[in-house]
């Protein structure tokens, strides 16, 4: 640890009265808070990497009243499951929930320990983390980015992390020492809770921060920690293809076994149907995404009705009416639904 590091270190009892009392009185009331279970924090968890909580909410809403426990959730069809899960992206995660239940609800009692959990499908230390401490209170320390924005603050850690994965490992033992053991899985909750709502990455709101006299970087200087090197990024243009015909939409189905978006169906790629577009021809739609350091842009474009298609095992019409239980990855069911009634 730094200099800095072990200052706040010592003083971890105050940084823990002040964050638990925080949180006791600001914390939102969120679903798997009100009503705490290990198969309702497995679900948020897994439901919140790489999704903020607001799209979030109504997915868990219909998820847990639909599929209620790990039991019900493993005898649950592939293909549901992910209907279930479009909209929300990152749909590798869905399928990882899946098999995690399949493994959980053969088993004759629950892991409650982080390290235990660890050996399971999906689960890497910050979920582990999170489900041992906030599910059975073992004493395991949550890192995730706004654990780091927050201890990083604290501690005036200005020196730059070559990654974010880095600037986790790297704080991680100073999460640990800080971490309440009489009441973990809270001490967790509010650290992420107070990076949220109030230690934001763009404009922390130093002056609601119950840790502010603690903090060695309060004031205009916070929004400049932590420092994680980029790689810079690659852009590319991905051009994909509506067509609508009696009432159906045209749409490929990635293979079970498919390394991305397996079992999901998305709008073709133009490449894929062997469509040569003009050069001047004019998307209906773009949406930009990041994979890794690549930017993909897509632009979307109306089939001519006449335009001959290959014939493929990958291809199939969906109906228009059964879109929503067809697996369709969530911008492209948007993309379909406001462009199809134009085709």
């Amino acid at each position: 640890m730094t200099p800095a590091e072990r200052k706040l270190t010592a003083a971890a009892p105050k940084v823990r009265r002040a964050l638990l009392a925080w949180y006791d009185q600001h914390r939102r009331a969120l679903p798997w808070r009100t009503e705490v279970s290990p198969y309702r924090t497995v679900v948020s968890e897994l439901m919140l990497q790489q999704t903020q909580v607001v799209t979030m909410l109504p997915y868990f809403e219909r998820w847990v009243q639909r599929w209620p426990d790990f039991a019900s959730l493993a005898r649950a069809d592939a293909g549901e499951v992910l209907a279930a899960w479009a909209g929300l992206g990152y749909y590798r995660r869905a399928r990882l929930l899946h098999a995690l239940a399949k493994e959980i609800a053969a088993l004759p009692t629950l892991p409650r320990t982080a390290e235990a959990w660890l050996g399971f499908t999906g689960i890497g230390p910050y979920t582990a983390a999170a489900i041992g401490s906030i599910a059975f209170g073992d004493k395991a320390a949550v890192v995730d980015g706004n654990v780091v924005r927050v201890l990083t603050r604290l501690a005036g850690l200005k020196a730059p992390f070559a990654s974010a994965a880095l600037a986790v490992k790297s704080v991680t033992p100073l999460a640990s020492a800080l971490l309440d053991p009489r009441r973990p899985g809270d001490h967790n909750q509010a650290v992420m809770e107070l990076g949220a709502q109030v230690c934001r990455k763009a404009a922390p709101d130093c002056g609601r921060c119950p840790l502010s006299t603690l903090c060695a970087s309060r004031g205009p200087r916070a929004a400049n920690i932590p420092r994680i090197t980029r790689a810079k990024g690659r852009r590319a243009v991905v051009d994909r293809v509506l067509a609508v015909r009696g009432g159906k939409v045209l749409l490929r189905r990635h293979s079970a076994d498919a390394t991305r978006l397996a079992g999901l169906a998305e709008l073709p790629t133009a490449e894929s149907i062997g469509l040569k577009l003009k050069a001047d021809a004019q998307p209906h739609a773009i949406r930009r995404r990041s994979v890794t350091v690549t930017t993909y842009e897509e632009r979307i474009h109306l089939l001519p009705a006449k335009a001959r298609l290959p014939k493929s095992r990958d291809l199939v019409w969906v109906p228009l009416r059964e879109l929503p239980f067809a697996a369709v990855s969530g911008p492209h069911l948007r993309w379909i639904g406001e462009l199809a009634p134009k085709a």
